[in-house]
Order: C-alpha cells, then sequence, then structure tokens
C-alpha cells in the first residue's frame, strides 16, 4: 500500500475542521463612513455634554420652584420671597449651562428651551415685585409675615391699608410687563410639535395648559390695574362714599341675578364701613312719590302686576342699565339720600362667607353654611327664606333688614380678629364671587365705572365697542350667546330647577347654523304654598321667562317649547334686536316633579381668520351649576359647567 493512502489513526475529541478562507478588511471603503459616525458621535458628545448640565441644572431649578410654589399656597409671604431668590439664582445657572448650546437655536426644540428659560425669569421677576407690593399690606391680604397693620384698632388698620393702597398700583404696571414678557416666550413654543406622552408623563396638554393659565394671568393683571388705581377713592379716601348694598334672591332669579329683596345703606369713611340703614325693599317702593307704568316685560310675563317697582326693575340683562332704572325710580324715593354706587350680592356670596368665618346667630337664628335636609341646601339660605318669606299672624316690621344685620354681623367678625386669620381667605373668595358674577358693580362715577367694567365686576353684555377689551371677543366674527332666565311669580323654584344646554353648530363659510337645546328639570316634590295652613312656600310652579342673546343678524328658523304666558298653549319664539344683539324669548312654566324643554335652530353670521370656531359664553348672574355641552357639526367637543363667562376655540 503506498505510504501516501495508509491509515492514520486520531484521537476521538480531536476531529479535523476544514479550514476558513481568510477574509480582507478593505479599510479604504470604511475610511468615509468611519469619519461621519465619527463626526456624528463628537456633535453628539458636544450637544449632550452641555444639554446634560442644563438638564441637572434644571433640576435643580424645579426643586427650587416646587418650595417656592408650598410657601406660595401656605401664604407665607417671607418664605415666597427666599423661594424666588433661591430660584432666580437656579434658573441663571440653567441659563449659564444654556449659553453653551445656544448656537444650536435652529434646532426648534433647543429654540423653546430658550423661550422657557426667558420665561421663566420673567415670571420671577414678576415675583419680586409682587413681593415688593405685598410687604407692606402683608396683615391686610392674610399673609405670614410682619406688617403695620397689626398695630392698633381694626378701624386702624383698615384706614391704613386704604391710605397705602396706592403703592400697589406701580408695581401691578410692573408685574403686568414682566408677564406680559412671560406670556411672549410661551408663545413661541408650539405644543403640538410634542408628544402627548413621554410614558406616563403628560407633555403636549401640560405645554398648552401652562400658556392658557398664563394668557389668563396676564388678561387678569392688565384687566386689574384701572380697578387698583380707582379702589383707594371708591373705599372713601379721601373723600366720603355711600353705597347701597341690595340684596338679589338667586333662588327666585331674575335678569341681573335674582330678585331685589332688600338693602343695606353703607357710608365708607377711608375703608371703613358704617351701616346707616336696612330695610326690605319693599318699603322703598312704599316710600315712592311718583308710579311708573309696567313696561310690556312686566305686562307680558309678570303675574298681578301692573305698574314698575324698585323691586322689579333689573329687567335688562346688561346690569349697567337695570341699576340706572333702578335709580330713575329710586330718586323718587322719600327720604333717599344721594349714592356713589350701587353693589349687588346674593345667597351664594352669604354662604362662602359662612364657609370662612363659620356660624352666626341674628334674631335667634342660626345661619351657617351647613345643608339643611328641609331643602336640600345650606343652612343660611333657608333661614333667610323663611324669616323673609314665611307667612305670620303678626305685623312683623322690616321682615327683610336681615340682610342689612347679617353684612354688619360678617364685617364685624372679619375685621374683629388679627387679619391673618380671614382676610386672605376673604380677599381669594371676593375675587372669585366677582369673577362668578355672584357681586356686580355699578358707580355713578365715570372711572369708576370703568375699572368695574375692566375687571368684568359691571355685569356688561359684551359689545365691541364697550367692553370687548375684557376677553378676547371680537363682535362681527365669534359667535356669541347668553341665556337669560326671570322666574316672574314662582316662588323660590330657582332653587330646584337645574339647567342643562346643548349647543350644536355647523359652519358652512361665513355662516353658522346652531341647534340648540335648553332642559329644565325640577326633581324635588312641591311646597305647602297655601296662606292660611302659613307653610314656606319655597318650591312652586317656575314661570320663566327666557331670553337668548345670539350675535347681530341671527335668523330663526325653527322652535318648539315655548308657552304662551296668558294660557300656556304652544307658540314660537319672538325674535327682536337689544342690546346689539338678537333675542329670541320665550317663556315656559317648569313644575315641580316635572320638566321642559326649549330647542331652536338658528343662523347666525359668523366667520374665521385661523380655521377654528370662536365662541363667546356670557353668563348670567346669579345661576351656578349649569351643564353645558358644546358639539361642532354633531361631535362632541366640550362638556363643562359654565362658572363664568367663558371663551372657546374650537
Amino acid at each position: 500500500m503506498p505510504d501516501e493512502l495508509k491509515k492514520i489513526d486520531l484521537p476521538i475529541d480531536s476531529p479535523i475542521k476544514p479550514e476558513s478562507p481568510k477574509r480582507k478588511i478593505n479599510w479604504k471603503k470604511l475610511k468615509v463612513p468611519a469619519i461621519i459616525i465619527g463626526a456624528i458621535f463628537l456633535l453628539l458628545l458636544i450637544l449632550l455634554l452641555p444639554l446634560r448640565g442644563v438638564i441637572a441644572q434644571g433640576r435643580q431649578a424645579v426643586a427650587a420652584g416646587r418650595l417656592l410654589l408650598e410657601a406660595a399656597k401656605n401664604q407665607d409671604l417671607a418664605k415666597a420671597k427666599e423661594g424666588l431668590a433661591a430660584t432666580r439664582k437656579e434658573l441663571e445657572d440653567v441659563q449659564r449651562e444654556f449659553n453653551k448650546i445656544r448656537f444650536l437655536k435652529f434646532i426648534p426644540y433647543i429654540a423653546d428651551l430658550e423661550h422657557g428659560i426667558n420665561a421663566a425669569l420673567a415670571g420671577i421677576s414678576a415675583g419680586d415685585k409682587a413681593i415688593e407690593a405685598l410687604e407692606p399690606n402683608a396683615d391686610l391680604l392674610g399673609l405670614k409675615g410682619e406688617s403695620k397693620f397689626v398695630q392698633g384698632s381694626a378701624d386702624d388698620r383698615i384706614q391704613t391699608a386704604v391710605k397705602t393702597m396706592s403703592a400697589l398700583t406701580p408695581k401691578v404696571n410692573e408685574m403686568a410687563l414682566h408677564i406680559d414678557t412671560l406670556r411672549k416666550e410661551l408663545n413661541q413654543i408650539n405644543p403640538n410639535r410634542y408628544p402627548k406622552k413621554i410614558g406616563k408623563t403628560v407633555i403636549r396638554e401640560r405645554l398648552a395648559s401652562t400658556k392658557e393659565t398664563v394668557e389668563n394671568a396676564a388678561n387678569l393683571f392688565v384687566n386689574a390695574q384701572p380697578l387698583l388705581i380707582n379702589l383707594p377713592a371708591m373705599l372713601g379716601e379721601p373723600q366720603t362714599r355711600r353705597y347701597l348694598i341690595l340684596f338679589q334672591n338667586d333662588k327666585e332669579l331674575r335678569a341681573t341675578g335674582g330678585f331685589i329683596t332688600a338693602y343695606a345703606q353703607f357710608r365708607l369713611e377711608r375703608g371703613k364701613m358704617i351701616l346707616e340703614r336696612a330695610d326690605d325693599i319693599y318699603n322703598l317702593d312704599n316710600a315712592k312719590r311718583k308710579t311708573f307704568p309696567a313696561p310690556r316685560e312686566i305686562t307680558t310675563f309678570h303675574k298681578g302686576v301692573y305698574t314698575l317697582n324698585i323691586r322689579d326693575s333689573n329687567l335688562s340683562p346688561d346690569f349697567k342699565l337695570s341699576m340706572q332704572k333702578f335709580e330713575e325710580i329710586y330718586d323718587t324715593v322719600s327720604g333717599k339720600e344721594a349714592i356713589d354706587g350701587i353693589i349687588t350680592v346674593d345667597t351664594h356670596v352669604l354662604v362662602e362667607a359662612f364657609k370662612i368665618l363659620g356660624p352666626m346667630n341674628v334674631y335667634g337664628r342660626e345661619f351657617s353654611a351647613e345643608i339643611d335636609k328641609r331643602c336640600d341646601c345650606p343652612r343660611a339660605v333657608y333661614e333667610l327664606e323663611d324669616y323673609s318669606t314665611r307667612p305670620v299672624g303678626y305685623v312683623r316690621d322690616a321682615r327683610k333688614d336681615i340682610i342689612g344685620v347679617l353684612l354688619q354681623s360678617l364685617m364685624q367678625k372679619a375685621l374683629g380678629v388679627s387679619p391673618s386669620q380671614y382676610w386672605g381667605k376673604l380677599f381669594q373668595m371676593l375675587i372669585a364671587e366677582i369673577n362668578q358674577k355672584h357681586v356686580l358693580g355699578y358707580f355713578l362715577e365715570e372711572n369708576a365705572q370703568k375699572a368695574a367694567e375692566s375687571f368684568n365686576m359691571a355685569g356688561r353684555i359684551m359689545t365691541a365697542t364697550e367692553t370687548a377689551t375684557l376677553l378676547k371677543y371680537q363682535e362681527g366674527g365669534w359667535d356669541y350667546i347668553h341665556i337669560n332666565n326671570s322666574n316672574m311669580a314662582g316662588a323660590k323654584a330657582n332653587m330646584f330647577v337645574s339647567q342643562k344646554v346643548t349647543k350644536d353648530t355647523t359652519v358652512n363659510g361665513n355662516t353658522a347654523t346652531t341647534k340648540l337645546t335648553v332642559e329644565y328639570k325640577n326633581p324635588y316634590p312641591g311646597s305647602d304654598c297655601g296662606l292660611e295652613s302659613g307653610g314656606l312656600c319655597l318650591n312652586a310652579p317656575l314661570r320663566n321667562w327666557v331670553r337668548i342673546y345670539v350675535p347681530a343678524g341671527s335668523k330663526l328658523t325653527e322652535s318648539k317649547g315655548s308657552q304662551s304666558p296668558k294660557d300656556n298653549q304652544p307658540v314660537p319664539l319672538d325674535a327682536y334686536d337689544d342690546l346689539g344683539k338678537t333675542v329670541f324669548e320665550g317663556f315656559l312654566i317648569v313644575n315641580p316633579m316635572g320638566t321642559a324643554r326649549l330647542d331652536l335652530t338658528y343662523t347666525s353670521p359668523v366667520k374665521s381668520e385661523d380655521g377654528k370656531y370662536h365662541l363667546l359664553i356670557q353668563k348670567q348672574p346669579g345661576t351656578e351649576g349649569d351643564e353645558w355641552l358644546m358639539k361642532l357639526a354633531g361631535r362632541e367637543k366640550k362638556k363643562f359647567m359654565l362658572e363664568t363667562d367663558t371663551e372657546l376655540a374650537l
């Protein structure tokens, strides 16, 4: 056997593997990609290393901001001041880190980061000015910190506060400038370029919400300035002022917030409020030296009333016009004194005050914010109605002077202790009540009236010429709606009736077609309204006069649900012009344990320049908890409770 064919024995654990062919790397082909990858890596390194510093510094700024927010929530002015300084330092460190990557501003997200830093610094500057303005008035506003208001009597403190209040004005002006800068910087950021969420963190919605909040805050500062400028004079510094405080019973709803049931006359001397008289509104009517004929609204919708009385003078939804009519009749009252203005409050204000100040006893009755099972309403409301409305077998003098006594008692309790105990909460409550139209003001002095209008305290039906600067509303392009209900001899049924509005609008070119539904519901049984039985007549059939204000030039195409006030037969809604708007007017009855509904279709001249449908909803004073459902072309867009005048962009 040839040597090359001899068998060779190999170990079993040493198999022979075939030799793989060797591959040669072509370094020339990899040279260009390697350079590109290296350049990208270096670029990322240049970008991310400074950005990492921005992020780290940003976290420290956020931590400082949280401490600042906590101090603000606790109304601790001293700690808020420290927090502002600490947050500014951290933000300036963030800005220094950002300067290392400023050359990358051509990237939108890097540009947004700069806008965010600038906005935050502007916000801190506004906060600094706020501290400067608040420090001299810390005790007045219920903030923690030393203040000259602590010394002396309550009257001394309030008078000193009024004298120094003018110092707020220039600071608020400066604050408004910084807030405007903040707004402009945030407006450069487009939330839509960001994802809805990163992990569980909401991004886009938070950005949009922040922009909206800042926009509203900027409007508040701008609109508050005329009021702050005129506030010392309105509070009787240096000249004494006299005001009528009217109580509008929102449980018997009228155009401006409620049936005028009582009044109190106060004199203000450098902020000190002196009650001069308080009485039933009927006594004012009895003191008139002249009789006024009933207008169409009274003869058509009221029951058994043939003259125009002071108590029925608030017929116009525009508070200024209603108070001018009140003033015209009031001028014929014997013994009346000249006044500088009229301020109205309703039961909501009293209840909110009791929530802060606690219960109190007046005329042997306890008034509180606790729910009373007899009416499923606050006890203060039930006691007011029981005292002033229930029939009695004897003459009760000044049966509704209790409003003036209550107001005086509330003020004495608020002023009789350290301001830090109540004033901050009461101040915040008052702003909320004005915003929700539970407090309205009409002033004879022109600048004071303009100030009230600028702060949306004047209850005006908005027009382009007088109050369009209040919000962003632009007459002639925006849609508009205001639903106004008046209880015409329907007991206190508004205490039990709820309202739901569905507005379905389709926009085609410069015309909007709206299908509007207004539903009323009273789920409670009726009251004992017999005079002989002495029952407290609260829940009875609601005789509701309704007016729907829409853009001028609107056309009603269909309606149902309205009844004739004379025989309750179905009739179409009437249409006419009023207050620069088109009005659709009707009448209906809502029975206890019953429902009623208005349906109407109309067209309005509406145009959009930004591809959005804009709507202003003006809330009726004295109302709360009305449910709204907004639809566009049948698709649900927004569901909410109407608490104040509201702008929508859909």
